[in-house]
């Protein structure tokens, strides 16, 4: 089916505000999809540049369009705008979409389990050996930073949102943390995969804490597909063609584990014009499960632990409420 193009007027603005790189091409009715440059995200790369995406909603008449971002906060802005249809996020994006917009989003399909860890300097033999020190995280009130405080806290520190406490949290971007780690100036971090593997390897860390030990089952939600509710609703054989390409991809990568590390660390290079070095996207894709289960109860609780620690207030907000499950069983009986 060919792409037609179409004014973006409407959308050009808020897309551009959060931050997103446009594709060359616009569509006429075009399901617009959000995702981010990351092996956390490789349903997203690995459904785009295998073409299970488009080759799904074509079947429905539908073109598709892409959109790369870098964090959570941005590809969420599109989504309420409406600049957005579907979006891969975090869980606590995901979560606060759903506070913000009073339940208007959906979680419609997991993507992605595993990947954090907390990395420390060879030194740090325990927690006890963190009390004074500086350690970081990729964002405050992000996912990993709502884990790391827990944590802290649950071994008897105090904590603060300023860096103030037992143990000083400051958050930063991945990138500055690694060289932070590299000249000795944080203890370590909690953070996802690549980023992880990365201390280990070029910042001689070691591991401390796999997130995947504090939950039950070892598995924990770390990446969603979301979508709005009206869109859901208004175009539901679009949105369920979507997530049909979404469970062919996390197939294919099952099945295809070596390919798919390569089609994914492509994918990386083309948006961010550098690949992962081969050892760190070996070892990260080990410490990820790709799935279309979103492992609900563990979003929950990281929710609950966000509002403990005073990053968001769900007001009552029923959480069951944010999960569509529909769409998946529906894809996997397909």
């Amino acid at each position: 089916m060919p792409l037609t193009r179409r004014s973006f007027v409407a959308s050009l603005p808020a897309l551009a505000l959060a931050g997103a790189c446009r594709p060359s091409s616009e569509n006429t009715g075009a399901l617009r999809l959000g995702y981010f440059p990351n092996i956390t995200h490789a349903t997203a790369l690995v459904g785009v540049e295998r073409g299970l995406f488009r080759e799904a909603l074509q079947a429905e008449g539908t073109a598709l369009e892409t959109f790369t971002f870098n964090a959570g906060p941005a590809a969420i802005e599109a989504l309420l705008s409406g600049a957005l249809d579907a979006t891969y996020v975090g869980p606590n994006p995901a979560v606060n979409a759903f506070v913000k917009s009073k339940g208007e989003v959906k979680v419609i399909a997991g993507a992605a389990t595993g990947g954090a860890f907390f990395v420390v300097r060879p030194e740090i033999a325990g927690a006890a050996d963190l009390r004074g020190k500086k350690v970081s995280t990729p964002q405050l009130g992000g996912t990993q930073d709502v884990a790391l405080r827990t944590w802290l806290i649950g071994q008897g520190f105090k904590v603060d949102e300023f860096g103030g406490g037992d143990v000083s949290v400051t958050p930063q971007e991945n990138a500055q943390t690694l060289e932070s780690f590299q000249s000795g100036e944080i203890a370590g971090a909690w953070v996802p995969e690549p980023w992880a593997t990365r201390l280990i390897l070029e910042g001689g860390g070691k591991v401390l804490i796999d997130e995947r030990d504090l939950w039950p089952e070892r598995r924990y939600t770390t990446t969603v597909l979301l979508a709005r509710k009206g869109q859901i609703e208004a175009r539901r054989a679009t949105l369920q063609a979507l997530v049909r390409g979404h469970v062919a991809a996390n197939k294919w990568i099952a099945a295809n584990a070596g390919e798919a590390r390569e089609v994914a660390n492509a994918a990386i290079k083309k948006v961010t014009g550098k690949a992962l070095a081969p050892a760190t996207i070996d070892r990260a894709w080990q410490n990820l499960e790709f799935t279309s289960d979103p492992v609900p109860e563990a979003l929950v609780r990281s929710a609950e632990d966000a509002q403990k620690l005073g990053f968001v207030k769900l007001e009552g907000s029923d959480l069951q409420q944010l999960f569509a499950p529909e769409l998946v069983a529906a894809a996997e009986k397909a």
